[in-house]
């Protein structure tokens, strides 16, 4: 992790499961097009989609692209940590097995990443702020 990344942020904490959530359908999307997600690697093609609907293939396609562009933007140890465990279900020990460091580290990095991914995810408007309730007049 580079240095700026080192503290984490408790407003952007808020977006975890917003952000997992995303992923999971980044996930779900990018085999339904065929693709294996390219943090998990090579690409693999089926014949058969699964049953869940999007508009259009070309909404897939894209969605799944512009999440690639936000992961190409973490650095690679944390794009491991989520394709691990927030991809992969691997739990903390088996994915810190698999990246090479200890259980205490996917625990320390892993929420770290999520920070980071949340605000590229803000910046780039895959994800919005809450919005603020307005007072109705009259």
């Amino acid at each position: 992790m580079n240095a700026r990344a080192v503290v984490q942020k408790p407003e952007l904490s808020a977006y975890h499961d917003r952000t997992i959530a995303l992923l999971r359908r980044y996930f779900r999307m990018s085999l339904e097009i065929g693709r294996m997600p390219s943090v998990l690697g090579r690409e693999v093609f089926r014949a058969r989609v699964t049953s869940y609907r999007v508009r259009t293939f070309e909404d897939a396609v894209i969605f799944v692209h512009d999440v690639e562009k936000c992961l190409e933007q973490l650095e690679p140890f944390s794009r491991q940590l989520i394709a691990r465990v927030i991809l992969q279900d691997y739990s903390y020990e088996e994915a810190a097995a698999r990246v090479g460091c200890g259980e205490r580290s996917v625990y320390r990095l892993l929420p770290l990443a999520l920070d980071r991914l949340s605000e590229i995810f803000l910046t780039t408007k895959m994800l919005s702020p809450p919005g603020c309730q307005e007072r109705k007049a009259g």
